[in-house]
């Protein structure tokens, strides 16, 4: 759909959802965009019926094709809400989508703020944030995982079958992948698929888990952090999983002696969940999750070099886009490396 079709039917869309008399759609543009999903950014003036005008900046998340295997915009509105109404800053929800865009969709309130790891770590006026970062991300992980389940509904999430222990169930699944995508041999992986079983962790421990928990999927100002974004991978597992994968090394973007995201160590990080109402930190636990989610990220760089050779999205996404697949998969000696180097640890 092209832009101008779309913020006509987004103008007819919100006259309806607020009985306004008029809407005026203004500054509409493409953030992300593939041959599946959309995020469009844009401020909605709308002028009620007693002529009084107010200006909602907002957030378009939308499927213009089916994306088998990814979670729906009808999920991802619930999730979003759920986590609000529990206190975990995110994007306040505006309204799910109807059939008048001919696609999924949901709106959302458009939170300013910056996103790119290198600006919080490099520009002298997130000072603050950088110093209160790991600390506030701690506190609100807590809150994650801490939602009730069940009384929002959100039981659909994908979770590990109900006679096996999360770490088991996702070393299972990521190793079926591993499997079915490698095109030639991996001996830090295999390694590290040995090392991790002879240590899994046998708690059936089950919380919401964000599942890709870390710097640049939150929006952050001067003074830390204010919405956490991209839940499209959120599940029900072990709470440990989100705390190792902050951790991941590929996250830390050069500061590789502050481990979360690059912002600050894992005991302050600990400290910050406990205080909140995390459940307790056992570092062999989480040490266990974050070479998982080393070796998780490294078979994710695979999928991605080989998406790019097999030539997909060619056509349909832009060339930016294409050739970042590409640039992921030269990540996986990154991994590799790391991967050896938690496990020389013992």
């Amino acid at each position: 759909m092209d832009p101008q079709q779309l913020s006509e039917r987004l103008t007819e869309f919100l006259q309806r959802l607020h009985n306004a008399r008029s809407v005026q759609i203004e500054g509409l543009r493409l953030l992300t965009g593939g041959a599946s999903r959309q995020t469009w950014s844009f401020d909605a003036v709308i002028e009620d019926a007693d002529g009084q005008r107010r200006t909602l900046p907002l957030v378009l998340r939308s499927d213009p094709r089916p994306s088998p295997g990814l979670m729906t915009r009808e999920v991802e509105y619930r999730l979003l809400k759920a986590a609000g109404e529990e206190g975990v800053p995110v994007p306040k929800v505006h309204a799910m989508g109807d059939d008048s865009l001919g696609m999924p969709f949901f709106l959302m309130e458009r939170v300013e703020g910056e996103t790119i790891p290198r600006r919080l770590l490099r520009d002298d006026i997130y000072a603050e944030a950088r110093a209160s970062m790991a600390a506030q991300l701690g506190a609100i992980l807590a809150k994650i995982h801490r939602v009730p389940v069940e009384r929002h509904g959100l039981d659909v999430l994908p979770a590990p079958p109900p006679d096996r222990a999360p770490a088991e169930a996702e070393l299972d699944r990521y190793e079926q992948t591993y499997r079915a995508i490698t095109p030639e041999p991996h001996p830090a992986f295999e390694l590290a698929f040995r090392w991790l079983r002879q240590r899994l962790p046998e708690s059936s421990r089950r919380t919401l888990v964000h599942g890709d928990y870390r710097i640049g999927n939150v929006i952050f100002g001067p003074e830390g952090a204010r919405a956490i974004l991209d839940w499209e991978l959120a599940h029900i597992g072990h709470p440990m999983e989100d705390l190792g994968w902050v951790c991941v090394r590929s996250w830390r973007f050069g500061n590789d002696d502050l481990p979360v995201g690059g912002v600050g160590t894992r005991e302050e990080f600990w400290r910050a969940y406990e205080a909140a109402g995390g459940a307790p930190v056992d570092p062999d636990r989480v040490r266990f999750w974050e070479a998982f989610g080393n070796l998780r990220w490294g078979i994710i760089c695979i999928g991605q070099a080989k998406a790019y050779l097999d030539g997909l999205g060619r056509g349909t996404m832009p060339p930016g886009a294409q050739m970042e697949l590409g640039s992921i998969g030269r990540r996986i000696a990154e991994t590799e490396w790391e991967l050896l180097k938690l496990m020389e640890k013992g």
